[in-house]
């Protein structure tokens, strides 16, 4: 395990064991502030993108470039 690694999971089990309500507010804490904010939603977006089908640069272009003309 990295370093990085072990202090998220350092992270992970102290979170884990505050109670819903104390979560909630590191959570609104993590939130309020603007670039950790950008990145959580960065993350989100990137893990839900990761899930979906990939297919050829080319061929998102060709799509692209019909809508353009539609």
């Amino acid at each position: 395990m990295t370093p990085i690694n072990a202090k998220a999971e350092i992270f992970l089990t102290a979170f884990n064991a505050l109670s819903k309500i104390e979560q909630n507010v590191v959570v609104a804490k993590l939130l309020h502030n603007a670039r950790i904010r950008e990145d959580i939603i960065d993350l989100a977006i990137a893990e839900t993108r990761n899930r979906q089908s990939s297919r050829p640069f080319r061929n998102l272009l060709k799509e692209l470039r019909k809508e353009q003309r539609n």
